[in-house]
């Protein structure tokens, strides 16, 4: 599912009248989400799931083929652990 296709689902699902405005829903939401991440902040909808920032450890490795090494730093990653509610939903339960 693409962009367009998921703003005619949200208008469809939410009962809003134009694109515009289903677009504008989904805007504020990633919006608000991206905000509290980048401030460490847990974002948990209940039966939903969970957004959060989470420590990635920095890895050392070697290119295939040759002898060149690399080593990446330590960062942030958002993560989301679905609920049981979505879980459920997507099994089939």
């Amino acid at each position: 599912m693409n962009k367009a296709q998921f703003v005619e689902l949200v208008q469809a699902s939410g009962g809003y009248k134009t694109k515009v405005e289903a677009e504008a829903a989904i805007r504020a939401f990633t919006d608000a989400v991206t905000g509290a991440l980048v401030k460490k902040e847990e974002v948990s909808l209940v039966g939903f799931g969970s957004f959060a920032a989470t420590l990635q450890k920095g890895k050392s490795g070697k290119v295939p083929g040759t002898d060149k090494t690399y080593t990446t730093q330590d960062k942030l990653v958002p993560k989301f652990k679905a609920g049981k509610g979505l879980k459920d939903k997507v099994a089939g339960n």
